[in-house]
């Protein structure tokens, strides 16, 4: 999943699996999946946004002056 929203929507998923849902299937724990669930997409929230913010600063430019020192 990419971007802001996939992990948004990752947590999300999770949490309705976790809390607003009440089946049963054998073998599968589905309140467990719902957890790992919203960890995955925490976690991923996290990483894309240290990468994000690592992304946005940059470089200084150097200053550059321009200005005529003949006299014109």
């Amino acid at each position: 999943m990419g971007g802001i929203g996939g992990c948004i929507a990752l947590i999300v998923v999770g949490a309705v699996l976790t809390f607003a849902s009440d089946w049963k299937m054998d073998g599968v724990n589905l309140d467990v999946v719902g957890l790992i669930m919203m960890a995955a997409g925490a976690l991923g929230l996290a990483v894309y946004a240290s990468v994000f913010k690592r992304r946005r600063t940059t470089a200084a430019l150097p200053v550059v002056d321009e200005t005529r020192r003949d006299g014109f």
